[in-house]
């Protein structure tokens, strides 16, 4: 299928979500096959050791939109995010996790919210349903990465986002760049825009994220890209013949000059 043909890629990494990838195919079909709109659901195993990756081969087996892919070893959310979106054939990315907190059935609204002065929507948890500890570890690094990087967002971590393609497409990523998508789509000349989203608690599992990969390896991501920030090239040229521009502008902010 060609990518014209899909509207909407909804991508999930997982890493040892076994009793939670069901519930979020379930999910993902109970919102989107009702909107008669052509999707595709892509679920990106992180080589987890729980069986993940075999419950979502039986689930593709039922669902023809459901694609999966497995990393050959764990690599982390940033690996598992950019393997889905080079997968990604979808006119719009749609991006939750598949520990079942972010619903799916938000992405629809958020879909409605893309226009011409709007390109990337950035969802913002407003009641966390998490334990106490873990919130204000979130609250501080969003507090860091605000002040260090100039940005005024108020929860950049929050995987349940959308996206033109071209937002992302071609971006070269690192480990960790996912807590930094807002920044990286302005720095290629994108508007980006935050709403409230609802957060549920987790059912099953355990969260794989604890206070060293949260707060004292993001800062360390964070000067990467704070360093990126300050040093981005922003300019445009024009190449000139017998007195009139021979094509259109070339620009290095990553962006189509006819799309601003």
């Amino acid at each position: 299928m060609a990518n014209e043909d899909i509207e909407i890629s909804i991508i999930a990494p997982a890493f040892n979500e076994v009793e939670n990838v069901g519930p979020l195919v379930e999910r993902i079909r109970e919102v989107f096959v009702p909107l008669k709109i052509s999707f595709e659901a892509i679920i990106v195993d992180d080589a987890g050791t729980d069986g993940t990756r075999e419950k979502l081969v039986e689930l593709s087996r039922l669902y023809p939109w459901l694609r999966v892919i497995s990393l050959e070893k764990n690599s982390g959310q940033t690996a598992a995010m950019d393997a889905g979106f080079r997968a990604a054939r979808g006119r719009i990315w749609g991006t939750v996790d598949a520990d079942m907190q972010n619903d799916p059935g938000e992405i629809p609204r958020l879909m409605a919210l893309l226009g011409p002065d709007v390109d990337m929507v950035n969802g913002w948890r407003r009641r966390r349903s998490d334990h106490f500890l873990r919130i204000i570890q979130t609250r501080i690094a969003n507090g860091i990465r605000n002040c260090l990087s100039g940005e005024n967002i108020r929860d950049s971590a929050c995987s349940l986002k959308v996206y033109k393609r071209q937002c992302l497409q071609g971006l070269t990523l690192y480990k960790g760049m996912h807590r930094f998508f807002p920044t990286l789509v302005k720095m290629r000349g994108y508007n980006v825009i935050e709403t409230p989203v609802s957060h549920q608690p987790r059912a099953h599992g355990v969260t794989k994220y604890k206070f060293g990969s949260r707060v004292i390896r993001a800062f360390m991501d964070l000067l990467a890209v704070r360093w990126m920030k300050q040093r981005v090239l922003n300019y445009q040229a024009v190449e000139w013949t017998t007195n009139r521009p021979a094509a259109p502008p070339v620009q290095a902010d990553g962006k189509d000059p006819e799309a601003r």
